[in-house]
């Protein structure tokens, strides 16, 4: 960790049953920040949101973590402790990497300062990372904080089993603190798992301003994937994966052309590794329903650079989701300005705002869907969607700005940090 930073004092406040004993000056709050080497833009927005508030971070990743900003901001010390993934890198190789990865956490844990841990995401490992790593950081006397951004993702992903359930009540019985983004899954949390109510703190999904957001129009960037300007345009955005329901959105675009041929479907994403028989379905039903130019389909990772271009392409974000805790995805179309159609699971019903930011409508139900999306087509949302847009991201900067989520975290933090004083 570096030396200490000087910044203005903050006194924690308190959250969700954290009530702060004394100040602690900004020098004082030192954190491991532990990204599973993952979702680049969400660590990095927090870790210089976290900067700003004084607390001096070490960010534990690999190069698909990294960016300048790790590298050149004071009191942000960047750890690169697996390098680079390549998907053609042997079997082995990979391993060892990973192995390599797990003995740097492991001596960085008992060398290193920091009496904070806040693990943003698992690793591979995700047995072990749950309970051996969390053990091992208990013993050390580490005070762990983690951000649970699906309380369950095994029953999401349809793998739940009594291990996954066993492993994840270890973690979360564990950690010190838990962050959850909706009240729906702090009672979950709460209820399934054991996890008492003051040990937990919902810190609602922050806007991500980390994407590039050029003078680029929307008439433009319909131009650059050859959409013309009356075509009603719909986005899918995001890893293909079953419980995304893309199928019903399918079926619902096919009831859709059936009276109005201007409908256009964006698909913008990879689909996700192992899910291959279920992506193969997927495109049977596109090339045998639907005629070339109905959909457009960039079946890739979307470079940060490139995701403004389908954002602003689109006239609205539709998320069909079978089931879901929370969806980062969601906040990127609010960050756009983009309107969001989305099935009533999960937490959608507290961040959309109906006939204001998008609709809502029934899941497992394409005719439902179809309704939904052709209501938005008739709505004055659709209608005023020039001036719009910045009244959705108006709002979204409002109800989601990352600073608060990161004053929260900090306070968080320095409650920790004075406990383990006493």
């Amino acid at each position: 960790m570096r030396t200490t930073c000087d910044s203005t004092e903050h006194v924690p406040a308190g959250v969700d049953g954290l009530k702060a004993k004394a100040p602690i000056s900004a020098g004082e709050v030192e954190a491991g920040l532990l990204t599973g080497c993952q979702d680049r833009p969400y660590a990095l927005e927090l870790a210089m949101s976290l900067i700003a508030q004084g607390v001096s971070l070490d960010v534990i990743g690999s190069d698909e973590v990294d960016s300048p900003e790790m590298r050149t901001t004071r009191c942000l010390h960047f750890l690169n402790f697996r390098g680079k993934q390549r998907p053609e890198d042997s079997f082995a190789k990979r391993a060892w990497k990973l192995l390599v990865y797990y003995a740097r956490l492991i001596r960085y844990a008992v060398n290193e300062k920091p009496k904070i841990f806040h693990i943003l995401w698992n690793n591979k490992i995700e047995y072990f990372d749950r309970t051996v790593l969390m053990l091992y950081y208990k013993l050390l006397g580490k005070k762990i904080v983690l951000t649970a951004h699906n309380v369950n993702q095994g029953r999401r992903d349809g793998t739940d089993s009594l291990l996954n359930r066993l492993t994840l009540k270890v973690q979360y019985r564990l950690a010190d603190h838990i962050f959850i983004h909706t009240q729906k899954m702090k009672a979950e949390l709460l209820s399934e798992f054991g996890v008492p109510g003051r040990a937990a703190t919902v810190i609602r999904h922050p806007i991500n301003n980390a994407f590039p957001d050029t003078d680029l129009t929307p008439t433009e960037a319909k131009r650059r994937l050859g959409i013309r300007e009356i075509e009603k345009t719909i986005l899918f955005f995001g890893r293909i994966t079953p419980y995304k329901g893309l199928e019903h959105l399918l079926e619902a675009l096919k009831g859709l052309l059936a009276s109005d041929l201007t409908y256009r479907l964006i698909i913008a994403g990879a689909p996700k590794k192992g899910t291959e028989g279920y992506w193969n379905q997927i495109s049977r039903t596109i090339y045998g329903d639907f005629t070339e130019g109905q959909i457009i389909q960039r079946l890739q990772f979307i470079p940060d650079e490139d995701i403004e271009l389908y954002l602003k392409a689109a006239d609205v974000l539709v998320l069909p989701y079978i089931e879901i805790f929370q969806s980062g995805v969601l906040f990127l179309g609010y960050s756009y300005g983009l309107p969001v159609i989305a099935t009533d699971v999960g937490s959608f019903r507290e961040e959309i705002i109906e006939g204001q930011t998008g609709f809502l409508c029934k899941p497992d139900d394409p005719l439902a869907l179809a309704d939904a999306i052709e209501m938005y087509f008739t709505s004055d949302l659709y209608r005023d969607l020039k001036s719009r847009r910045q009244e959705i991201r108006n709002y979204a900067n409002a109800h989601h700005a990352l600073n608060a989520v990161a004053e929260l975290t900090r306070n968080v933090y320095a409650e920790l940090i004075e406990r383990h004083r006493v």
